[in-house]
């Protein structure tokens, strides 16, 4: 079987400090290199980005553009694209050895596969720790068995590849998302074909303090909690849109638990800026476990249960110390 042409799509920001390893990663492939197209959209970066790419030559395709936010740049980046199948990848995270050749056979048996997902590990610099992320694999067509479609997560930018006929659809991006857009596209696409989860590490998302996606640290400013909240209202707006237009209401089961799941996210975020009373951070809580309860192990379901009790004592800003403590006690009763 040939290898499918596949497009890493990069796109970056002031992340000439990172960007040279990210590009290591995937000149260092299992994978043929005339089958793979490197392309660059640096959304006007201000730092050395440029004459970081541009040392490796004819290798990588670059595209300055004025600064517009990353939809704007992921859109150029599939339009510059040859590849049939576009392998994402943020300038500040890195690709594993195997990761195109996994992607390729997995998209080479199912042409109707419009995107393959994996799980992803991150990576602590400053400490050198790994861990792994949060992954719950989710395959198949939505269509055929949306039961299975209310659990999906979609996953960070550099785990994610599409083939581009089947995405195109989703194609522009809307230009006001400037941040997470690629979460439009990873959220949206089971709605138009069959995707497929890897559960197996493929990447390494580094951790730096100025993650996007990363959403949970309690240390974010107010400003940062508020700007990002604004940021994830325009994506779930622009993606609330797209479902309404194409007949998706909360009669279908995925779609409304797609629009529920994103709530619970404006609801974390709305919470750190104006923290609940304990009955509301109660009842959130209950929303967030209902979404995992058919993945848990039942120990796991006990302890959510358990932390949901928690709560109604703790409040809001007393829980991280009520986990830690949870935490501390458990590690005491497996020694």
């Amino acid at each position: 079987m040939i290898a499918p042409f596949v497009t890493v799509l990069i796109t970056t920001y002031n992340y000439g400090r990172f960007i040279e390893q990210a590009i290591e990663s995937v000149l260092s492939q299992e994978y043929p290199g005339d089958r793979v197209q490197i392309v660059v959209v640096d959304d006007g970066s201000t730092d050395d980005t440029r004459e970081v790419v541009k040392k490796y030559g004819s290798r990588i395709e670059y595209y300055l553009k004025e600064n517009g936010g990353q939809g704007t740049a992921l859109n150029l980046g599939f339009e510059k694209a040859n590849g049939e199948i576009v392998a994402l990848l943020d300038a500040d995270d890195l690709f594993l050895s195997e990761k195109l050749r996994r992607i390729g056979e997995a998209f080479g048996r199912d042409p109707r596969l419009g995107m393959v997902y994996h799980q992803t590990r991150e990576w602590y610099p400053e400490s050198g720790e790994y861990r792994e992320y949060e992954f719950f694999p989710v395959s198949g067509d939505l269509h055929k068995e949306p039961g299975r479609f209310i659990y999906y997560i979609p996953q960070p930018t550099t785990c994610v590849s599409f083939r581009r006929s089947c995405v195109a659809p989703l194609l522009p991006i809307p230009e006001r998302i400037r941040m997470n857009a690629d979460c439009f596209l990873v959220a949206l696409i089971p709605f138009l074909s069959p995707v497929l989860a890897l559960p197996e590490v493929l990447s390494t998302y580094r951790i730096h303090g100025r993650n996007s996606f990363y959403p949970w640290e309690r240390q974010t400013s107010l400003e940062t909690r508020q700007i990002r909240k604004r940021v994830w209202q325009t994506v779930i707006e622009e993606m609330s849109d797209w479902l309404a237009s194409h007949g998706y209401t909360r009669k279908f089961a995925p779609a409304r638990a797609f629009l529920d799941r994103w709530n619970i996210l404006i609801q974390t975020e709305a919470f750190a800026i104006d923290p609940p009373s304990r009955v509301q951070f109660f009842t959130y809580l209950l929303k967030c476990y209902r979404y995992r309860l058919p993945l848990m192990p039942w120990k796991l379901a006990l302890i959510n249960c358990v932390d949901a009790m928690a709560a109604l004592f703790v409040g809001y800003k007393n829980f991280p110390q009520w986990i830690k403590r949870r935490e501390e006690l458990l590690n005491f009763v497996r020694r």
